[in-house]
């Protein structure tokens, strides 16, 4: 069993919206570390007032330095939408931190740091004047890429060696494709390079699990999910696909599909090591490109979309979703060994539903895998341990505690990797300061491994 985390309190949550913005699936890497220092980003509101909301960023010196927060108080965020997340990354080469934050089918919202602050952090005074102002463009491209940001869904980035690789939904849920851009040093100086799309849809969109860049490999599972046709689905103005289950929704996902790249994004092979699609050829990876499917899941069987993915040391590939296929709904963890056979179990001791609040997955440095799973009636977060020793197919349960209102968790997966501390970024339903008078706090949670 875990013994009891660490807690710390990086601010209130907006509980009065309808929608969850601090928490959710498809925030890759909302809390990560670098260079000895954690980051954390999460919207509130300013002291005193529940709307509007802001970005807020915070950072400690690990393993146990206090939180400091800075609040970007230039763009005030409005929109109850579950989408409009901030995501955050770094760049190893040039020590820069950016956001990306508040899309639904939005013009692209972007800002960045100065170079070397991540990479020497105790000299620079954390404030907001260390970040550029908000940006419609990314770093060093011109307007002749603006439509092709003028749509932007579900940004996240990945580290990818000295560079940092950007990646986005174009189009609408049910009908829209996944670009990648990658931050580099390329020409001399940093900036950003579109290398294309990598996952088309056709008459679909596929909704990755995640991007995992591990010895040299770049990783990503999806499913798609179809399209049916509403009325006004091609006028401009159309705003129905905007609803948090319009008429496109899960009920229309299908398959799970593997593929990854060796050379950083810019090609992608099938499981078999067979090449699929180069982007600077202008290809794609399509909903029919050869060898593509790693399960054959009907729609309608409960399948869920970007719950979760993590690449252990070997290579093997974990996902995370659930379906009914056995006749069940049921919580599964897929995998694929390093040799490229891939199985599937149902998880015990949590209780597998259609829809609902998804998981996470996290490796440790020691190879065991780690489910972080909410539960979508109670307010229990409960985690279970898949160790290498069994080849992940035993699920131990090594802490279940309740007071965390359904949320999806983020870990920090740097962290756990080197340190063996498993930083869980979640909210919980007791205020741990007596200051805090929030329904929910975003808090973070630090097991020892």
């Amino acid at each position: 069993m875990l013994a009891d985390p660490l807690i710390s309190f990086l601010g209130p949550d907006p509980a009065h919206r309808n929608c969850v913005l601090n928490g959710n699936a498809f925030q890759q890497d909302v809390i990560q570390s670098f260079n000895g220092w954690q980051y954390a980003c999460f919207y509130s509101s300013l002291p005193g007032a529940s709307e509007p909301l802001y970005i807020h960023l915070s950072r400690r010196k690990l393993p146990r330095g206090s939180w400091e927060t800075l609040v970007f108080d230039d763009y005030p965020q409005i929109a109850d939408d579950g989408h409009n997340t901030v995501q955050l990354g770094i760049c190893p080469g040039d020590g820069t931190i950016h956001l990306s934050y508040d899309h639904h089918c939005d013009i692209i919202r972007y800002r960045h740091s100065r170079a070397q602050v991540a990479q020497s952090p105790e000299s620079f005074t954390w404030s907001a004047s260390l970040f550029t102002p908000h940006l419609s463009r990314l770093p060093g491209l011109g307007e002749e890429h603006d439509e092709l940001f003028s749509y932007v869904t579900y940004p996240r980035f990945v580290q990818l060696g000295t560079d940092l690789l950007f990646s986005f939904r174009t189009g609408k849920a049910g009908l829209g494709d996944d670009h990648l851009a990658v931050y580099s040093a390329k020409n001399g100086a940093y900036a950003y390079e579109v290398l294309g799309v990598n996952l088309k849809g056709v008459q679909n969109n596929p909704y990755i699990h995640g991007l995992d860049y591990r010895n040299g490999n770049l990783h990503a599972t999806w499913v798609y999910r179809g399209f049916v046709l509403y009325d006004g689905w091609d006028d401009p103005l159309d705003t129905k696909h905007k609803q948090q289950r319009g008429p496109n929704s899960a009920e229309n996902n299908h398959n799970i599909c593997y593929a990854y790249s060796d050379d950083s994004g810019r090609s992608w092979r099938n499981g078999n090591g067979e090449l699929v699609a180069s982007l600077d050829k202008g290809e794609s990876v399509r909903p029919d490109s050869k060898g593509i499917i790693a399960f054959d899941i009907p729609k309608g069987s409960g399948l869920s979309n970007q719950e979760s993915q993590a690449v252990d040391h070997a290579g093997g590939v974990h996902v995370l979703n659930r379906d009914n296929v056995d006749g069940k709904q049921a919580w599964k963890h897929y995998y694929r060994s390093p040799d490229g056979d891939w199985s599937q179990r149902a998880l015990p001791h949590v209780h597998g539903v259609k829809g609902g609040r998804r998981g996470r997955l996290a490796v440790s440095k020691e190879d065991d895998l780690y489910l972080i799973l909410p539960d979508n009636t109670e307010s229990t977060l409960t985690v279970l341990k898949a160790s290498k020793a069994t080849a992940y197919s035993e699920y131990e349960l090594v802490w279940q505690k309740s007071g965390f209102p359904p949320t999806e968790p983020l870990v920090d997966t740097t962290r756990l990797d080197y340190d063996g501390v498993l930083s869980v970024f979640t909210r919980s339903k007791t205020a741990l300061y007596a200051n805090s008078t929030a329904k929910f706090d975003v808090v973070i949670l630090d097991f020892q491994i």
